[in-house]
């Protein structure tokens, strides 16, 4: 088994790749953000109500056929 020292040793090689691997990424402005954010947003509104829309034609088309 492993002591405790090598699972310390093994915790910060893993946490200084992780630093490293995120200082590659690309971090968006935050305005940037912000406007994807209320695209998105958008997008959930207007297919939220088209399904609701369809879910209401076909219920009350289930209803007029049975």
């Amino acid at each position: 088994m492993a002591g405790v020292n090598e699972y310390i040793a093994q915790g910060r090689t893993f946490f200084s790749e992780v630093m490293a691997e995120l200082k590659k990424v690309y971090w968006p402005p935050r305005n940037e953000t912000l406007a994807f954010t209320a695209v998105v947003m958008v997008v959930v509104v207007f297919v939220s109500l088209y399904l609701g829309v369809v879910d209401w034609v076909l219920s009350l088309f289930m209803k007029f056929v049975f």
